[in-house]
């Protein structure tokens, strides 16, 4: 019953948390206008790009060699992976910090840049670590208050007082609940009994993940490249203003991928790898089908629902740039959509093992994207950046399709078996 308790809660927190961030950008859309919600927006997608780059998703590693040994030698293994995070900060810091230099982002948001991505480094470790052994609800509750509470309290404050309308206030409260959030993790894991902090550091462990962590990391970098990129390239278009609404329309039509990743995918691709592993073939086709038949209706009933409320939002926001410019939310809600049935053959080949196929098709995205854009940029500026993220995500979706049909064998393949 407590466990059951805990489940429920764990999904209450993580359906809050999106809920929150969904709201938060209608409202911080009312309150700031289109060119504060537009440097907004290039902010973090540009924080949460930078996070690659001092991270390396070396947790994909850390956390598999880690939880082989007992807690008493964790601290080895923890301490050489800071010790690889304080080299990236040092060999990445200066490039990052050009894009102030050159004004490519706002000079006067250098301090809170560095800030909150420190801290969403930490805590995105920190949580990682909690899952791992299997304190998801704490992991949630962390989540909650570094992404959900503080969003909440913003759009309050907001509301109360015009005179915090600013993005100041708004990376005040993300910097002062991810300092909060780290404090509860970090309280949590000091009482697991980790020791091992006095050997020194590994660096040969090190080098090995490293190499492991580099391919997928590239992939990673293609794929999560288009959604920083696509910013940036529509700010040399039509200005922040226009990526303001750009943001707007995406905050909305990536909700459906938020949700499709906490209710579905999370749950599925496990199974997908164990019954793999099992050589359960018929648990590992039926679970295919359960999650493209869940990711079909799931977002054709948010692509209705959302086209039905969007006119009723965009009213209540009151500002006629975003309805002027509404033509982009269907062609990011595609984009999203395409996106959303791609992960099925994704999954399908991550629980095989079969990382080649993904790894070429995100590489190659990032072309068909640039490409794309390029070509309509002169002649539809508007709509360039979204149908860029269509021709990507097709030709993903596309690739990764063929590479399943042609690599799994046939009785795993649902769609041969």
């Amino acid at each position: 019953m407590a466990s059951g308790r805990a489940q429920l809660s764990n999904i209450f927190l993580r359906g809050l948390t999106l809920t929150s961030r969904f709201l938060f950008v209608f409202f911080i859309a009312r309150f700031v206008g289109p060119t504060l919600l537009g440097t907004y927006g290039i902010f973090t997608a540009t924080v949460g790009y930078a996070l690659y780059f001092v991270g390396l998703d070396f947790y994909t590693y850390s956390t598999r060699e880690m939880l082989k040994e007992k807690k008493t030698e964790w601290g080895r293994f923890l301490k050489s992976q800071l010790i690889l995070s304080l080299l990236l900060y040092a060999i990445f810091i200066p490039s990052i910090g050009s894009l102030f230099s050159f004004n490519v982002l706002p000079r006067e948001l250098m301090a809170w840049f560095f800030v909150i991505l420190i801290l969403e480094h930490v805590n995105q470790e920190l949580g990682r670590l909690l899952v791992a052994i299997s304190e998801q609800l704490l992991a949630s509750l962390a989540l909650f208050l570094r992404q959900g509470i503080w969003a909440i309290l913003v759009v309050a404050l907001m509301a109360a007082n015009a005179e915090t309308r600013t993005l100041n206030y708004v990376f005040a409260a993300w910097a002062i609940s991810g300092f909060f959030a780290a404090i509860l993790a970090m309280y949590r894991l000091k009482h697991l009994g980790i020791s091992g902090w006095h050997h020194t550091v590994d660096w040969v462990w090190i080098i090995k993940g490293i190499k492991i962590c580099i391919p997928l990391l590239c992939a990673t970098l293609a794929i999560r490249g288009l959604s920083t990129l696509d910013r940036y390239w529509l700010q040399a278009i039509g200005g922040t203003e226009v990526v303001g609404a750009y943001v707007l329309f995406l905050g909305m039509a990536s909700t459906m991928m938020a949700f499709l990743d906490a209710g579905v995918f999370a749950y599925g691709y496990p199974i997908l790898i164990r019954t793999y592993q099992k050589e359960d073939s018929i648990c590992f086709r039926k679970e295919l089908r359960k999650m493209l038949r869940q990711t079909f209706i799931f977002s054709a009933l948010f692509s209705a629902a959302s086209l039905s409320i969007l006119p009723f939002l965009l009213k209540w926001i009151g500002n006629s740039f975003y309805i002027q410019n509404h033509a982009i939310y269907p062609w990011l809600l595609l984009a999203t959509f395409v996106n959303a049935l791609g992960m099925i053959p994704h999954y399908g080949l991550y629980a095989q093992g079969k990382d080649r196929p993904i790894i070429v098709s995100h590489l190659v995205s990032v072309v068909i994207f640039a490409a794309t854009t390029w070509l309509l940029s002169a002649i539809m500026p508007l709509l360039a950046v979204p149908i860029g993220l269509v021709s990507a995500y097709g030709y993903i979706f596309i690739w990764k399709s063929f590479a399943f049909l042609k690599l799994t064998p046939k009785e795993y393949n649902f769609a041969l078996a």
